[in-house]
């Protein structure tokens, strides 16, 4: 350890004298070409000194933005041409009304994300349940064999006929339903073939015909389908009902309700 004078600041002659030897040492570790390495301390204090990169602004109009705009125009106008009273009020008057728009944006946005919770919320109840949705396809599995379905009738018809095809369209079965009644008339598929054999598990289509006006028609099917979950979807779809084996369909699409 070398001592410091106080009065005089010098080292002790006996610390800074170095014998030849040690010079020598010194000298063949550091070579003709010294290095100078950087003290860590000084990191901060050099990163200190390097220029803050500024934030980048968005690209939407702030009420200050509008004030500055505002205090630019009146100082840059004529002083014998001054803006006129209503022609400021009205500068004021619409960005106050783009401003309130704006905000009633956000609000409109928090208000359906709101709504969408809520309804996902009610939705669930339908767990469990049938729907009956828009659509020619039932599902068949091996806890519930039978398909239930509505098919619509513009008026009376005797006789429909109902084809039941299956994923590759081909033809698994026919029967016939009574439609004298009109309107929509509910059948059940018992999920038998032609050959009164047990369909296999998957999903099968449903179309039907029937002579209206002397003409064969086809007519519009709608089949019932199990909810097994809610999806809480988005503001403009709102909540979804995931069916089995047919997948995902709006909550807004369900045309009635059944129990399981």
């Amino acid at each position: 350890m070398s001592l410091i004078n106080p009065l005089s600041g010098a080292a002790s002659p006996q610390s800074t004298q170095s014998s030849p030897s040690q010079v020598q040492s010194n000298n063949a570790g550091t070579g003709s070409n010294q290095v100078s390495k950087e003290s860590p301390v000084l990191d901060p204090m050099r990163l200190q000194t390097e220029q803050a990169v500024p934030e980048q602004k968005g690209q939407e109009l702030t009420q200050e933005d509008f004030f500055a705009l505002l205090s630019q125009q009146l100082s840059m106008q004529d002083p014998f041409k001054p803006v006129e009273n209503d022609q400021m009020i009205a500068q004021m008057a619409s960005f106050s009304t783009v401003d309130g728009i704006a905000k009633l944006n956000e609000e409109i946005l928090n208000l359906n994300s709101t709504m969408t919770s809520s309804q996902a919320l009610q939705a669930s109840g339908l767990v469990g349940q049938k729907v009956l949705i828009p659509s020619g396809t039932g599902h068949v599995s091996a806890e519930d064999q039978q398909v239930k379905a509505v098919v619509t009738a513009p008026e009376q018809i005797e006789e429909i006929t109902v084809r039941v095809e299956d994923d590759k369209g081909q033809l698994v079965t026919t029967f016939k339903v009574d439609g004298s009644a009109g309107g929509n008339i509910d059948f059940t598929w018992d999920g038998l073939n032609s050959k009164g054999e047990p369909v296999p598990e998957g999903n099968y289509s449903f179309k039907a015909s029937g002579r209206v006006d002397g003409e064969s028609q086809e007519l519009a099917v709608s089949t019932y389908a199990h909810v097994t979950s809610v999806s809480l979807g988005s503001a403009t779809t709102g909540a979804v009902l995931n069916l089995k084996g047919i997948g995902g369909v709006k909550l807004s699409d369900v045309l009635a309700v059944a129990e399981s």
